[in-house]
């Protein structure tokens, strides 16, 4: 099959405006200043383009911007305060870390004098019943393998 061979040089042609000589003044409409002005361009291949003219955009003016921006100065004070709540924290975590100490120091020294207490009393003789165990079943005594009727 044979390829198709590539067209030849191509022209490019650039577009010109047509120039229109106005007639009589008493004969040309006068537009209203709010509808643009209209052109037309007459292409290579003679057909006409119509369209409206846009007028260029004007640059803004330049506007002398601060020399530190908003957005800086509340990152900022965003940082500040931030830091002041994580050392109220930290103040806080501390406090309640000692107060767990000391609650269980005392739970502690509450456990070893309670402790002591029993051990006094289970290793002291009692001196009103004359030493020993007493038991008491049915109306009978016994004290240190005694029965006592």
């Amino acid at each position: 099959m044979a390829h198709p061979e590539p067209p030849a040089a191509v022209e490019v042609h650039q577009p010109h405006p047509i120039t229109v000589h106005p007639p009589a003044a008493s004969v040309l409409p006068v537009q209203p200043h709010a509808v643009p002005a209209v052109a037309s361009v007459v292409l290579p291949d003679g057909r006409v383009v119509t369209g409206y003219t846009i007028e260029l955009t004007k640059p803004e003016p330049i506007v002398a911007k601060p020399v530190v921006s908003r957005t800086a100065v509340n990152v900022a004070l965003g940082g500040v305060g931030f830091l002041a709540v994580c050392g109220g924290l930290l103040l806080l975590t501390t406090f309640i870390t000692a107060l767990t100490a000391l609650i269980t120091q005392l739970v502690t020294l509450a456990a070893v004098i309670f402790g002591g207490w029993i051990a006094v009393q289970v290793f002291s003789g009692n001196s009103h019943q004359g030493g020993g165990t007493t038991v008491h079943i049915r109306k009978a005594v016994f004290r240190r393998n005694h029965f006592h009727g």
